[in-house]
């Protein structure tokens, strides 16, 4: 069973950058595809980043350019480098795996 744990999150300022990692724990397979969601008020959840199987990846037109999704094989871990913050971009960071197992979210908070 895949388990994911984000860590890295916190309160930024506007224009500064932030990287969040999911630890993934359990069977990984890499040909599954891997995603950040940002979950703002209530349950919204809007897909940030997704890279699948064959590392192709895809981002929300909010964050493309600003935003960075990659894997480490190693370790294994998802990561999300974001530069240029906006207060926009505040939210719960969620990581999915599969599209069928979540994270418990680490909190972005971008103040102006």
């Amino acid at each position: 069973q895949v388990r994911l744990v984000e860590i890295g999150g916190g309160p930024v300022q506007a224009g500064d950058s932030l990287k969040i990692s999911c630890e993934m724990y359990g069977r990984i397979s890499w040909t599954n595809s891997m995603a950040w969601y940002r979950q703002t008020r209530g349950d919204c959840r809007e897909l940030v980043a997704k890279i699948d199987g064959g590392g192709f990846t895809t981002y929300s037109d909010s964050v493309k350019g600003r935003f960075t999704i990659s894997t480490n094989l190693y370790t294994p871990a998802l990561h999300l480098e974001m530069d240029n913050l906006k207060p926009e971009d505040t939210g719960l960071y969620l990581c999915n795996y599969g599209e069928e197992v979540w994270g418990q979210g680490t909190q972005v908070t971008v103040s102006s």
